[in-house]
């Protein structure tokens, strides 16, 4: 039992460490056969990194207006998953909006695209919205923590959920000994031969059995320890067959180690950045090796340098600039320096689309044409049109709705208004909304022209006319209320908007009125035909004259009311004989117009009083008198003209809020006569011309609450009156007004600092602001337990920071700020919890700039200005030595705030280098940081310049360095010469690091002096050291004996640097063939066509400028095409080159507007 116990011990070992060699962990080798599901495995591990998304302060569950959640839910990888939320509607105000969200912070809406979709529907019974959210094909990047959050105005919910990715594996194999999958090639016994991993790609189903754990061993550690010449025995030791898989994981082992002992990068990427669209963004990180090389990499290609994508490198750090940023920008990005890598995936966020320009509400008539406009921010964008809330579009509008796009502007369009259109029509943006009115009534049928009574005698014809304003309208003729039919006496016609009753032989029996009523209108057009009778009487005897007046069934026989405008005809029937004298008087004037709008018809029995288009100034008592020689009556009628009523006065507006407004106004001063019925309302945009109906019944009362009205946008309203006779014109209009709410609470509030007696506050504006905008905020304070909230701030502060003083040491203190506009103040935004006012201990820290951990290296008469950030608490005391020595030198000036301290030198000298240390102390914690600096100037002039040997046409020259090196290292000489005659210096070498030189090419016979100038990092040397001494170059007996000239022979025949090239052109437009020829003799040009010399023809133009033959065809068509050449000829022989031309015909474009 023992050996076999041995045995299998051993078996575990030599398992572990053959599993360790390709890639498994050795240290525990029964982890090796357990399986565990992956999204346990990406929890353990990070994967996600995200905590559970829980819901926003403020939402509660109680306000949950949610049917159906998201739930948690476990996909396989590759494959489709969809997540449905349903939300009830019905006690919303508004429809409700959704976001899906990853993480805090990462809205799935721009990323929507063939990875994820989004889908929503409503169900108009049930009111209830469905949000669906599908991915497709799952990838192991979308395990996490997701958010389902929905708002509508004052209503907000939000759900979390979680996603978790597993493989796609249909092996549900229980648990087994790794040690049964590892068989050995032969028939020998179990530790002979090679291992055969090949069973391990078969599926197994073996009963479980019992390991026996031995002692663990880790391989790897003996082998890191172990010398390189151990290795091989180290392996058969432990039963390791592949050494050469096993030193490549020791190799990679190791550097892995050497990686963590020193990384690349001491700063790197960010895990994800998010930028709107066409912003710039940086990525950087800082290396821990300033001259080490990085690669940038996009979706892993190599970024080239570009005006879009800009490589900075600045000291250890290195940054990638994307300008303009687009859509194809949102990529996943990383840095590489060597095997090192850094990641950061990088979101770019489309800016929401805005409306500019609102839309106007339209009031129009039956059968019109209607146009709604919106302007967008960006050309091209998509919005959505919808009419109480159903969307539109051209699959579900059919031909009643058009939708025109130009350029930024928007139109929808409905051809022929009905009453079915009437209704309130939105148009949506990403970032925006406008809503408009739709009133459509019915066309009123307008009279142009009315109908005159006639007075006619026997036999004469009478003709009754009217004009309207539709031609298709029809109507019928009636006679004293009864219809009148055609006969071969009277006509009736109807041409246009004309209609025409014909009466032809007039007799008594026509006499009376007639009235012409259109078909289904509720309108009529009335005249009075008079006949003329002529009757000659003898009444030998008299009668005294009486008055026959009735003035209808009302209670007062004597009083006649008419309505304003109409006409108005009072016809009394007088007796007596001889005829009587009529007089008609209104009050004290009389009333003698035969003609005009008041006038008076008298005839032998009969007298009128006739008022044409009845005004106000009409009313009154009116009596007639009528006188004969038998005797005198008298009759008094009074006059009542009743009209529509003045307009109301004083429109003005009572309050606001974020959609209503409340309006109020005095009645008219003058009711018409009638009682005043109530008030129509109407309101519009200003600026705009178009007036909306606030209401359509009549409204008894003089105050009134206009809803539905959009923030922000300013209104003008006006009131009509209405009395039983009509309405009256409108009112003036009141002054404009803006409907605007208070804001939502600030955000974010946070304590940003505390000490003994103050506590430094900042928060974030409100998520919604509104029309109104924010004039400041509030700041309040109590102690913890109480509600006795004390003001902080006097004045609103418009900043989103402020300290509040003056508060007692070691409370515990709430606080809560406010925003404020002219509406008043916001929700407040609280702490969650209570600050307690203690002064927080910080140890010191020194924030050396990259820049000053090197020497920092200036030139004498520069400005020197250093600010180094610190921190601590409480405020520390600073301190700067020089060289270990304390700082006392005037010309070096210090300033030190809370947060940093500035070393500055106005004009800095060599004097002023060395060590600076900066000491920081808070109590008795100390931090202290150097910073060396070098002042810098240029060199003196080199010394002992002279020469020290000439030979030849050469001469040697040496030096030694300048006595003062300007307090840095010297980095080459500047050598120079002049002739001695002409005294004009020529620079022979530059930036030369040795003290010699030797200078060839002398003249000879010339003399020659020599300068050199000292160069350090600031430039050469004021001054040039001289030499001495000069060089004189010798002249010699040497003689020049050159060969005889032979002149080379140029003849050669025809040849064509450049052929001809095959072409293809367009007819109408003048085009050439070029080539290039050379030869001696210059050679004859001949340009051919299909193997015909071109002569004189005045459509080709040929050139030969220097040997390039260029042939112009001027304007060419279809039959210019076809097979060109040239030939070049001389003496010496001939050469010929071809192409071919072809002539194509651009077909014109199709009329863009033909869609």
């Amino acid at each position: 039992m023992a050996s076999q116990a041995s045995s299998s011990n051993s078996q575990i070992n030599q398992a572990a460490s053959c599993c360790s060699a390709l890639g498994y962990p050795a240290a525990h080798p029964l982890l090796l056969v357990w399986k565990r599901p992956v999204e346990d495995i990406m929890l353990q591990t990070g994967v996600d990194g995200e905590k559970d998304a829980t819901p926003p302060a403020g939402e509660s569950e109680s306000s949950s207006i949610f049917v159906l959640k998201p739930v948690d839910i476990t996909a396989t990888k590759g494959k489709d998953v969809t997540l449905v939320a349903k939300v009830d509607s019905s006690s919303l105000n508004r429809k409700p909006v959704l976001k899906w969200l990853k993480g805090k912070w990462l809205d799935l809406g721009s990323k929507a695209g063939k990875h994820l979709q989004f889908k929503e529907s409503y169900d108009r019974d049930t009111k209830i919205y469905t949000y669906e959210m599908t991915i497709i094909k799952v990838v192991d990047g979308d395990t996490g923590s997701y958010r389902c959050e929905v708002s509508s105005k004052d209503k907000t919910d939000c759900c979390a959920f979680q996603i978790s990715v597993q493989a796609d594996d249909d092996d549900d194999e229980e648990e087994e000994n790794i040690l049964e999958a590892f068989k050995r090639s032969g028939d020998a016994d179990e530790d002979a031969g090679e291992l055969d991993f090949s069973v391990l790609l078969k599926k197994r189903a073996k009963k479980k059995k019992q390991v026996v754990k031995a002692d663990e061993v880790d391989v790897w550690e003996i082998l890191k320890k172990a010398k390189p010449c151990d290795y091989e025995k180290i392996a058969f030791q432990y039963g390791i067959t592949d050494l050469r898989g096993m030193l490549k994981k020791l190799k990679m082992m190791k550097k892995e180690e050497e990686e963590k002992d020193g990384s690349a990068f001491l700063r790197k990427l960010d895990s994800s950045y998010s930028v709107d669209k066409g912003a710039t963004i940086r990525l950087s990180v800082e290396l821990a090796n300033p001259n080490a090389t990085v690669t940038w990499l996009r979706n892993g290609t190599e970024i080239e340098p570009s005006d879009k994508y800009v490589l900075d490198s600045v000291g250890g750090t290195r940054t990638l600039t994307i300008h303009g940023a687009g859509l194809n920008d949102d990529a996943a990005y990383e840095c590489m320096v060597g095997e090192e890598r850094s990641f950061t995936e990088v979101f770019v966020k489309e800016p929401p689309i805005t409306i500019t320009r609102q839309l106007d509400d339209v009031h129009t008539l039956v059968g019109q044409k209607v146009e709604f406009e919106v302007e967008v921010s960006e050309e091209g964008a998509s919005i959505r049109w919808m009419k109480d809330g159903v969307e539109l579009n051209k699959e579900t509008a059919g031909s009643k709705y058009r939708f025109k796009k130009v350029g930024k502007r928007h139109v929808l369009i409905i051809n022929e208004a009905v009453m079915d259109d009437a209704g309130t029509y939105q148009v949506f943006t990403t970032g925006g909304q406008s809503s408009a009115e739709l009133e459509v009534e019915e066309k009123q049928l307008e009279v142009l022209q009315s109908i005159a009574d006639l007075t006619l005698k026997a036999a004469e014809q009478a003709v009754f006319k009217c004009e309207v304003s539709d031609e298709k309208v029809t109507g019928k003729w009636f006679k004293d209320g009864v219809e009148v039919e055609e006969s071969d006496r009277i006509k009736m016609t109807h041409i246009g908007r004309i209609h025409k009753l014909t009466i032809d032989d007039v007799k008594p029996s026509d006499a009376g009125d007639y009235t012409f009523v259109p078909d289904g209108h509720a309108l009529s057009i009335s005249a009075k035909l008079n006949f003329l009778e002529i009757k000659i009487d003898y009444v030998p005897r008299q009668d005294p004259p009486k008055i026959h007046l009735d003035t209808g069934s009302s209670g007062n026989k004597n009083a006649i009311t008419v309505v304003a405008g109409n006409k108005l005809r009072l016809n009394i029937e007088i007796t007596g004989e001889p005829a009587p004298t009529v007089c008609w008087m209104k009050e004290e004037r009389v009333v003698t117009e035969t003609e005009g709008r008041v006038r008076v018809d008298s005839r032998k029995s009969l007298s009128s009083l006739v008022l044409e288009g009845a005004e106000r100034s009409d009313e009154g008592l009116y009596r007639i008198t009528v006188t004969n020689p038998a005797g005198e009556d008298t009759a008094e009628v009074f006059i009542r003209v009743i009209d529509v009523p003045d307009p109301p006065e004083n429109v003005r507006t009572l309050s606001v809020g974020d959609d209503c407004a409340t309006l109020t106004w005095d009645p008219p001063g003058f009711d018409g006569g009638v009682p005043v019925k109530g008030y129509l309302m109407e309101r519009k945009k200003k600026g705009s011309s178009r007036w909306t109906k606030l209401n359509f019944d009549i409204y008894e009362s003089t105050t009134y609450e206009a809803k539905k009205l959009v923030e922000g946008v300013a209104y003008e309203t006006r009131v009509f009156a209405v009395n039983g006779i009509g309405v009256s014109q409108p009112s003036a209009n009141s002054k404009p007004f803006m409907p605007i709410a208070p804001p939502s609470e600030p955000t974010h509030l946070t304590v940003d600092d505390v000490t003994d007696n103050s506590c430094a506050l900042k928060w974030r504006p409100p998520e919604r602001i509104g029309a109104g905008g924010v004039d400041g905020y509030v700041i309040e304070y109590c102690k913890e337990g109480t509600d006795q909230w004390v003001l902080a701030n006097e004045d609103l502060i418009t900043k989103t920071q402020f300290r509040v003083k003056g508060l007692p040491v070691g409370e515990k203190m709430m606080f809560r700020v406010a925003a404020v506009n002219v509406m008043g103040r916001s929700p407040v935004s609280m702490l969650s919890t209570a600050v307690t006012i203690r002064e927080i201990t910080e140890t010191p820290k020194i924030r050396l700039p990259r820049q000053l951990r090197s020497k920092l290296i200036t030139m004498v008469g520069e400005k020197v200005n250093l600010v180094i950030p610190f921190q601590g608490k409480p405020r520390p005391m600073i301190s700067w030595f020089k060289d270990g020595v304390l700082l006392e030198d005037r010309t070096i000036g210090t300033r030190t705030s809370d947060r940093d301290t500035i070393l500055f030198i106005r004009s800095a000298q060599r004097s002023h280098s060395g060590t600076y240390t900066l000491v920081v102390t808070v109590e008795t914690t100390t931090d202290s940081a150097d910073i060396h600096i070098q002042v810098v100037e240029k060199p003196g002039p080199p010394i002992a310049v002279h020469v020290t040997d000439v030979w030849g046409f050469n001469a040697a020259l040496e030096w030694k360095p300048p006595k003062d090196d300007g307090n840095t290292e010297i980095i080459g000489y500047t050598i120079q010469k002049a002739d001695m005659r002409t005294k004009e210096w020529f620079t022979v070498y530059e930036h030369s690091r040795r003290p010699n030189c030797t200078i060839s090419d002398l003249v000879m016979g010339n003399e020659y002096s020599f300068r050199v100038f000292s160069e350090n990092i600031c430039g050469l040397s004021e001054k040039a050291g001289v030499a001495k001494n000069t060089a004189i170059i010798s002249k010699t007996g040497l003689t020049c004996n050159p060969p005889p000239f032979r002149e080379k022979d140029q003849s050669c025949s025809p040849k064509f640097t450049t052929p001809l090239v095959d072409r293809s052109i367009v007819a109408g437009y003048t085009a050439a063939i070029s080539c290039a020829v050379r030869g001696n003799p210059k050679p004859k040009i001949l340009w051919m066509k299909n193997n015909m010399i071109i002569g004189e023809d005045p459509k080709f133009l040929m050139q030969n400028h220097q040997g390039v033959l260029t042939l112009n065809i001027r304007k060419p068509g279809l039959f210019d095409g076809g097979r060109y050449a040239c030939r070049a000829i001389n003496d010496l022989g001939e050469e010929t080159v071809e192409c071919t031309l072809q002539v194509r015909v651009v077909q014109e474009k199709r009329d863009a507007t033909e869609k």
